[in-house]
């Protein structure tokens, strides 16, 4: 008898000490409350930035601005790049579920994934928040809040300068000038930028030859924009003079290579999307195609993202869109407007 009572003793110390030390849920919560997690299991607030193409130079600097305004509130920022691909991106999805992070920023690869991605964070209670490219349902309605820029505005602030420079150096007329807009049919985000360039520029110059107007989408590469710019260039020898825009700064800096390896850099105009290419495009002794860039900040995104999130976890109501806005730049004003981000 005495040997039993030792070992029901021993078993029910063992239970004791195990619960002592349980992480199942945080202090003062049931397990599987609703309320969103305001630490991970280190006990810090984790915030996870998972980006679409975390190698870009975009969603860099936009990771480095979140970084800072995680940690300005406590926290830890943990930057991922999903490569564009849809495997690595619901891999760290899935990491930050397992580390159960406090909330994710997040720019997905493929919209079409939206719903499944918003339900796993929702069933393990982390709050996201979408930058630049929206998650959304098929209809196109954000599913969550959404920080990024006002794409028809930007499209619509290119098209008007093209059109005032094609005025400005009567090209507006010549047989030999031709418009590219480069194209991102798949990305929600972008295809009212390639809208709005179209409308401002036709409606600008209703005279210019509509026959003269091309379109080539791409995935958001520098390679696939370059590829996709030299294929139009190629099939059009008659034309002499391009005017060139697109649905992000990778894709036009794309199109200025196909112009330089096709010699018809010298007498093109390209206006770029963000300015954080386009910069080092200005500083070049030889000159470059790129005239112009509309310039909205990886800053204002990165940190307004952040912002957002954190009064989610703090459970405020929050705006459910964000819209950072834009300006043009070019080689003549773009250090004043863009200060330190023109280094």
């Amino acid at each position: 008898m005495k040997r039993v009572l030792s070992i029901l003793l021993a078993l029910t110390m063992a239970v004791a000490s195990l619960a002592g030390c349980s992480t199942d849920a945080p202090s003062g919560a049931a397990a599987g409350s609703a309320a969103p997690a305001a630490a991970s299991k280190s006990g810090k607030m984790t915030v996870y930035g998972i980006y679409k193409a975390g190698d870009q130079s975009w969603f860099i600097d936009e990771g480095a601005a979140a970084k800072k305004a995680v940690e300005a509130a406590g926290g830890e920022f943990i930057y991922v790049d999903a490569k564009m691909s849809p495997e690595e991106y619901l891999k760290a999805i899935d990491n930050a579920i397992a580390n159960n992070a406090s909330g994710v920023v997040t720019c997905i690869p493929d919209q079409t994934m939206s719903q499944s991605v918003v339900d796993k964070l929702s069933a393990a209670n982390i709050p996201v928040i979408a930058a630049d490219d929206a998650l959304q349902d098929g209809s196109g309605k954000k599913l969550v809040p959404w920080v990024g820029i006002d794409a028809y505005a930007i499209g619509d602030t290119n098209g008007k300068w093209l059109a005032d420079y094609a005025k400005k150096n009567d090209l507006v007329s010549k047989p030999d000038t031709g418009l590219l807009i480069l194209t991102m049919d798949t990305v929600s985000s972008c295809v009212p930028r390639a809208k709005g360039e179209y409308d401002a520029f036709t409606k600008a110059l209703p005279a210019f030859n509509s026959g003269k107007i091309f379109k080539a989408d791409y995935d958001g590469t520098t390679d696939k924009g370059n590829t996709a710019a030299a294929a139009v260039f190629t099939a059009h020898p008659e034309i002499k003079t391009w005017l060139v825009t697109g649905a992000n700064e990778e894709g036009t800096i794309g199109a200025c290579r196909a112009l330089e390896s096709a010699g018809l850099d010298k007498h093109a105009c390209v206006v770029g999307l963000g300015a954080y290419l386009a910069k080092d495009e200005f500083k070049k002794p030889g000159g470059s195609p790129m005239k112009a860039a509309t310039y909205f900040s990886s800053d204002s995104i990165g940190a307004g993202s952040i912002q957002v999130l954190l009064d989610k976890i703090a459970g405020k109501t929050v705006k459910e869109e964000t819209a950072v806005s834009a300006e043009i730049v070019t080689p003549e004003n773009y250090k004043k407007v863009m200060g330190a981000a023109a280094n």
